[in-house]
């Protein structure tokens, strides 16, 4: 039986618990960890910064989009 992954978090010491299997995975950087470190702000992910950039510009993008001109009304 193959041994349980750990938590990837590391400070000063490393984080013992199991990591979990389905939402432990971080999708910015791809590494492993426990229900305590598993969000990007709480194991400092180095490409939270990037996603976020991302995320910013598609919104933008999306909002430009869908921009609309108001008519100006003649006034008699």
């Amino acid at each position: 039986m193959a041994a349980k992954k750990r938590c990837q978090f590391e400070t000063e010491t490393r984080c013992n618990q199991a990591a979990l299997r389905i939402v432990g995975q971080c999708p910015h950087c791809r590494a492993e960890f426990c229900g305590t470190h598993r969000m990007p702000e709480h194991h400092n992910c180095q490409n939270l910064e990037s996603c976020r950039q991302q995320a910013f510009e598609r919104n933008k993008a999306k909002l430009e989009s869908e921009r609309t001109v108001a008519s100006k009304m003649a006034m008699a």
